[in-house]
Order: C-alpha cells, then structure tokens, then sequence
C-alpha cells in the first residue's frame, strides 16, 4: 500500500485502496528541488514488490535540507545520498540502569531521518528520548502536527529516572511542515542544543569484538557501535525504504574498564526469526527488554527486540552473532 493524497500540513496519510494504487503507477516528475540536478526530471516510479507498484526515494544532497536544518534548529548529515539525518543526543540526562550510569551514545539519542521521493512527496522518520515528565507533551505536540507515534517503548531495564521511546512517522508533500512538528515535539524536552561527541570507547578489544561478530565496528559518541542491515527490500506504505532506514540491528558498547562492556542494542527480525533470537540470547545471557513493531505498514512486517548486558565486551560479542546469524541481515557501514 501508498500513502494516500498529502495533507498541506505535512500530516501523515491515509492508505490508498488497491485500485487508486494501480491508478498511481504512471506518477509525476518531482517539483525541482534546491541544488540538485537529479530533481529537476525525476524518474517516475517503476518499481514493483509482490506485484504492487512501490515508489523509490531520490539522491540529495545537504543543500536540499538547509530549510529543514533552519527549522530543527541543527545541522544534520547526509546518509548514502538519500538520507538526511540530525542527531539529538541527551546529553542533559543523568540515567542509571542496573547501576550504570548510561551515556547519550549508548541509549539516550534522539534522531530524525528525511527521505525525498520520486513522487513528490518526502517521508521522516525517527526516535525520540523523552523522559516520563515529558512524554505526554511530547504526544500532544506530535498530534497537533499530523505526526504518527508508530511505538512507545522501553530501551532499559530498571532506569531512573524513568525513560521512554517513542517512534514517529510522518509523510507528505510539505517537508517544512514535518519539519515544524518535529521541532515542536522537541521543544517540549530537555534536550540540548549540540555539542562535540564524547571520546571514543576505551579498554575494550575491539578486534576482538569485530571478529565475533563478524563485522566492523565504529567509534560513535563514546561508545562502540556495529551495524546490520536487513537484507531484503523493505517498503513502507509502499515507498521503499532507503537501505538501513528503519530496518538495522544496532549495538552498542559503552566501556566499563576492564574489557568489560554495557551493552544496549536492538534487534530487527521477521515473525518467523523472533522465537529463535529471543531463546539464543537468554541462553547467551543477554536481557531482552522490549519486543514490538516500529512502523504500522511496513512490508515485510519487522519486528524489533531491544536487548541489555553487562559483561566481557567479546563475550557479549560472541553471543550477539549467535543471534545475528538467525536473521537475514548483512554488515552495514
């Protein structure tokens, strides 16, 4: 399925019914875009998943942001040449879990992707941190600007002060628009504005870790970080999803000393994979906090496990991929 017509505020849309889809097949050149002259004859969307039509995201560049950038208040980065990404790290939080006093870089980062595509329209998505005092702001400034929350959820077990995630949607032909809700959304929370990220994660094997998993990490805000990315093409509300937008499995590694090693991370998984992850971890000693959905019409339907550890940084390694292997995934940059 498609998003339906675009709302002027940016507000999400409804899905279209199967025959106005293949209605929608033969679809318009994008209106010319800031600074790229990819934009100016867009291709029109020939793709096909499971026999439907599927629309595919267009390559930009920063340029084609700096009004998003005003609007958000940061600059963001470009991500494989169709992702806009901004970070917003919690930096003004102090949150422990289990005892550990948890960085921004292991799990209390906000974030909102933008994605153009060939039929005009542009899609965000993104996680936002928000403490529980301001989780209810949050919501109400989220659906005042037409903006899904598609989950709301737990990373970390045991926390305090109490935190929560909540994903957000939105999709339409106004990119300010969504723009303008997500800043609203933000302007209810604490967080602040950014800064240099922390120094990279120390004491810990990260050769070692590499070779367990099988993949090789990086060094992001303090902690230690190794990407997977679903191997399949993933489409949503059919739009296809840029790969690794919305559909990774991320870990992080926040040292401890000692080679020892916090570990917070999230699994992505199809229904047919969940049973098996879930069993291998706990038996790798590795705590499963949270299992649900980040999207509402995404195809194939993923699912997602947020998981914790305390141990070894190579040990915790070893019994991610154990897990890693039961999915159909590959090492993403």
């Amino acid at each position: 399925m498609v998003s339906g017509d675009p709302q002027p505020d940016g507000q999400a849309r409804r899905p279209m019914s199967r025959r106005r889809l293949l209605a929608a097949g033969a679809l318009v050149s994008v209106p010319a875009l800031a600074g790229t002259a990819a934009a100016a004859h867009a291709e029109p969307a020939d793709g096909s998943e499971g026999g439907v039509t599927t629309v595919k995201p267009l390559p930009t560049t920063e340029a084609d942001w700096k009004d998003i950038a005003d609007v958000l208040g940061r600059p963001g980065s470009m991500a494989r040449g169709l992702v806009y990404h901004t970070d917003y790290p919690r930096h003004d939080l102090h949150v422990v879990s289990r005892g550990i006093t948890v960085s921004s870089g292991l799990a209390l980062g906000s974030h909102v992707a933008f994605v153009r595509y060939a039929d005009g329209s542009t899609m965000m998505m993104g996680d936002l941190a928000v403490a529980e005092a301001e989780l209810q702001h949050v919501t109400k400034a989220l659906q005042r600007h037409g903006i899904e929350q598609t989950a709301i959820h737990k990373h970390l077990l045991a926390q305090s002060p109490d935190m929560w995630w909540t994903h957000v949607h939105g999709h339409g032909h106004d990119p300010v628009a969504l723009a303008r809700g997500m800043r609203a959304a933000m302007d209810r929370t604490g967080t602040p504005p950014p800064r240099p990220h922390g120094p990279p994660a120390v004491d810990l094997d990260t050769e070692g870790m590499d070779a367990a998993l099988g993949a090789k990490g990086s060094h992001y805000d303090g902690v230690y970080k190794c990407v997977f990315a679903r191997r399949e093409t993933i489409v949503d509300g059919g739009h296809v999803l840029p790969p690794g937008l919305g559909a990774i499995s991320a870990f992080n590694f926040q040292s401890l000393g000692g080679g020892r090693a916090a570990l917070n991370g999230d699994f992505v998984m199809v229904a047919d994979e969940v049973q098996r992850v879930l069993k291998t971890l706990t038996r790798g000693g590795i705590e499963v906090v949270d299992l649900h959905n980040h999207g509402l019409r995404d195809e194939p339907r993923l699912f997602f496990a947020h998981v914790w550890g305390v141990d070894d940084a190579v040990r915790l390694a070893k019994a991610l991929r154990s897990a890693v292997d039961l999915t159909n995934v590959r090492t993403f940059p």
